[in-house]
């Protein structure tokens, strides 16, 4: 068998300048185009190739793409590293491993990017199926060796795959000098996926859905809402839910499997709510949902205003930044639309909110909040604070994506 990944490592050296790479000296994963003093030796953009600071010391080896800002993205801080096959089927099989050892991997994402120390590569795996986003170059060429990776490793696990589609569809591929892709990768297969999740059932559009086509992150607080909504329920209280961002349904669904007697759910796409009432038919409780298709922004407002009130609320809203530049408008959305939020959740009821944006970091949002519960005259008494699913690792002093979800669940109170 052909090395690919040994054919890809070039003998060329980058140097960065004096007092750069402050990044990756801090545990990140990323150098700027800006910190490059010199590339010595002939090299071919996606090649690995050796990293050196302005002294001469090795930092490891990284893939290179003259065509991005983000000219190197490190493969390894082990100078001595041999890159090859060997080191490559360690990495993918490590990041398995991981996955076994810390969730329900019938559904999960098993390749996380730097976070996994497979730069800009993402893999999820629905049941029987693999989805693949690749968005750098370097890890681009030898996304099809990774693939075959994790076929054999879960093979040895009982598990066969019967399909791999790509989504590699992301703008941010541009910024790499790469199309917009996505397809099949091998045979084609029937693409309609079924899913199990905290006993909740999806159709899962890995074709059309967004992202790799379902939110994995959210399992362990789509969870929390099911246990805490199943509580009230077997309290006596019959349960309203408002379920703001519902998209294909899931928080809404665990609250009526949880044993809701109401849940309302809202999303402006119409296509997210069609599948929304057909994943409600596929767990038997569309008797006790209700679906509304408009823009949350607008809707909130007009239910104040009616003065409607709910058991519990939940607002999981798309990010409304994806770069520091924008932070002051995104709080200004964030408080505002938790402002309504929380005035329509009854005294003594609950409200889960989350922001999914890596800028909006821990303690941005939870200041918004505070200022939110302010506005509204509430009380907040915190239950629990959590964070993305644990197959979607947060890599301590690591890249600058890793830790992007936070998910906040709190009693809310009339000022008192």
């Amino acid at each position: 068998m052909v090395d690919i990944v040994k054919e890809n490592v070039s003998s060329a050296v980058l140097t960065l300048k004096k007092g750069e790479g402050r990044t990756i000296k801090a545990g990140g994963s990323w150098i700027y185009d800006n910190e490059v003093d010199r590339i010595e030796g002939e090299y071919k953009d996606g090649n690995i190739l050796r990293i050196e600071d302005f002294d001469g010391y090795p930092m490891g080896w990284g893939f290179i793409n003259s065509a991005s800002k983000i000219r190197v993205r490190m493969m390894t801080r082990d100078a001595e590293a041999d890159i090859n096959d060997d080191f490559l089927y360690k990495r993918v099989k490590n990041a398995w491993e991981y996955r076994k050892a810390v969730i329900d991997t019938s559904s999960c994402r098993v390749i996380f990017g730097e976070a996994d120390f497979l730069p800009g590569l993402v893999v999820d795996k629905y049941e029987d199926v693999l989805v693949v986003e690749s968005l750098a170059l370097g890890i681009d060429i030898l996304k099809e060796r990774i693939i075959d990776i994790l076929k054999e490793l879960m093979l040895k696990d009982g598990i066969r795959i019967r399909g791999v589609y790509e989504r590699s569809d992301a703008k941010v591929r541009l910024k790499e000098g790469l199309e917009r892709t996505k397809g099949f990768i091998g045979e084609e297969f029937d693409t309609a996926v079924q899913i199990v999740e905290n006993g909740v059932r999806y159709n899962v559009d890995i074709v059309n859905g967004q992202k790799t086509g379902f939110f994995l992150d959210q399992k362990g607080n789509r969870k929390a809402v099911q246990d805490l909504v199943g509580r009230l329920a077997a309290g006596g209280l019959k349960v309203s839910v408002l379920d703001c961002f519902t998209h294909t349904g899931s928080f809404a669904l665990n609250a009526a499997v949880g044993g809701a007697d109401s849940v309302e759910a809202v999303d402006v796409s119409e296509l997210a709510i069609d599948e929304a009432r057909r994943n409600a038919d596929l767990n038997g409780v569309t008797d006790r949902m209700t679906f509304t298709c408009e823009d949350v922004l607008d809707l909130l407002p007009k239910y104040v205003e009616e003065g409607r009130e709910y058991d519990v609320v939940i607002l999981d809203p798309p990010a409304f930044t994806k770069s520091r530049e924008t932070i002051k408008k995104a709080m200004k959305g964030y408080r505002e639309i938790n402002i309504r939020g929380l005035k329509l959740v009854k005294s003594g009821g609950y409200f889960a909110t989350c922001s999914c944006s890596h800028f909006m970091d821990q303690e941005l949002f939870t200041e918004v909040i505070a200022q939110a519960a302010k506005a509204a005259h509430k009380r907040l008494r915190q239950i629990e604070f959590r964070t993305q699913a644990p197959d979607h690792p947060i890599l301590w002093a690591g890249d600058e994506m890793s830790y992007y979800l936070k998910f906040i669940i709190f009693q809310v109170l009339d000022e008192r």
